[in-house]
């Protein structure tokens, strides 16, 4: 591939990536992604190499099998040796890992997704009326001249809606086949407007109340009248939470890499949802880690999310009731801290910080509602933490662990794929 065709699928000039190529320019965050995506092999690959990124790999597909975790130590000599039978397994393990994503990606829309619904419902009715419509004229052989005609007619209509619902929920599919970023709700779409962005928005970071509204007419991403509603929400929300913690300020903050939420929320005198929704803001390449968040409402209903690699947040559905998002719900105002295993296959651990807060507290004479926030991002190797250890999955659905006293249903990867 030549240069100049790789920077312009990743949308940047020749030159910059010619500065990036010779060490001259810092990459990361989505730019990393993208260069990754194109070239079609991991973002280990380019930052730490691809005998790194093997290695990697195999300890990932070594991990929870009892009979290779006793090779675990010669796991190098096994790369030098059979290089090519190590990367046989690589990509093995990696082919696994991505059609596990599909299948549950494929459930969630089978299990939730409105549009599918909907369309299924509209094809079975079609064909109900067709069914109707034949049954009539088949059992009914003096049935008046004009009727007759009417009756071909309505069953010639009915038949070409079954076609056009058939093409449409073909096409739909074909075109979803577990992409995440297919947008079935304005919530998603809205998800979508900010992770374009990577969650980080400069232009209301300076207090610019027009900036909201310079951002999401006529975006792309805003297709409904609905997201925009919710975008509009969510930046005037973001705006707030900047002017009261300045990105400067808190990057100031975070210069010795500790990163304690109690202790940023005393040093701004802001609560501790405004500390976490900001730590989220931070661009990955100023704080050096990715970090997620996730919200729900009092219903336990997740209403934002920013996903990271390795702590996949489900899409339909409900999540898992161990996340300490939960149990933050269930006890307002007091924060829950707890390292997080998301995944029986594999041994990376998640810092997570939790709250629930009122979001009317201040109002007499009227129910209070309640909104639970959650920050989570990979512990780094070296590093120690007092919390509590929690063994948790996604959603029951798409869960792994076969023990688990908060199942509520069968998962259909408990047996394996």
């Amino acid at each position: 591939m030549r240069q100049a065709e790789l920077a312009r699928s990743v949308g940047i000039s020749p030159s910059y990536l010619n500065l990036i190529e010779h060490n001259r320019r810092r990459i990361g965050g989505k730019l990393l992604v993208d260069i990754a995506r194109q070239l079609e092999v991991e973002t280990t690959a380019l930052t730490e190499g691809a005998g790194a990124t093997l290695i990697a790999s195999l300890r990932d597909a070594a991990s929870g099998n009892a009979e290779a975790e006793k090779e675990m130590p010669r796991i190098e000599e096994f790369v030098g040796r059979f290089p090519g039978w190590a990367q046989l397994l690589s990509s093995s393990h990696r082919r696994i890992d991505d059609l596990e994503r599909t299948v549950e990606a494929l459930t969630e829309r089978m299990a939730h997704d409105p549009f599918l619904s909907e369309s299924l419902h509209e094809i079975l009715s079609t064909v109900t009326a067709i069914r109707s419509t034949a049954g009539i004229l088949n059992d009914t052989q003096d049935i008046d001249r004009e009727w007759r005609e009417r009756f071909h007619r309505n069953m010639f209509e009915e038949s070409q809606r079954l076609a056009d619902g058939a093409e449409a929920l073909v096409s739909y599919l074909d075109s979803a086949g577990g992409d995440a970023d297919v947008r079935s709700s304005p919530q998603e779409e809205v998800v979508a407007f900010l992770k374009a962005r990577e969650f980080h928005l400069p232009d209301l970071e300076e207090g610019d109340e027009a900036a909201v509204h310079d951002l999401v007419v006529g975006d792309e991403d805003l297709k409904s009248a609905s997201a925009v509603e919710l975008a509009e929400a969510f930046l005037h929300r973001y705006q707030s939470d900047a002017e009261k913690v300045p990105m400067s300020d808190l990057l100031e903050a975070l210069k010795d890499g500790a990163l304690n939420p109690s202790a940023l929320a005393r040093q701004f005198r802001v609560d501790l949802s405004t500390i976490l929704r900001r730590l989220a803001s931070v661009p990955r390449d100023k704080i050096g880690r990715s970090i997620g968040l996730v919200e729900c409402d009092g219903s336990g209903t997740l209403t934002y999310r920013k996903e990271i690699e390795g702590f996949p947040l489900p899409r339909f559905g409900a999540a898992c009731p161990l996340w300490p998002l939960y149990q933050a719900l269930a006890q307002p105002m007091m924060p829950v801290h707890r390292v997080v295993s998301v995944s029986a296959r594999s041994d990376e651990v998640f810092e997570t910080y939790a709250v629930c807060q009122s979001i009317n507290a201040e109002q007499f004479d009227e129910p209070q509602v309640y909104r639970a926030v959650m920050l989570f991002f990979p512990r780094k190797a070296g590093e120690a933490s007092d919390a509590l250890h929690l063994d948790a999955g996604t959603s029951c659905r798409i869960c792994e662990r076969r023990k688990c006293v908060a199942r509520r249903e069968p998962s259909i990867l408990a047996d394996g794929l």
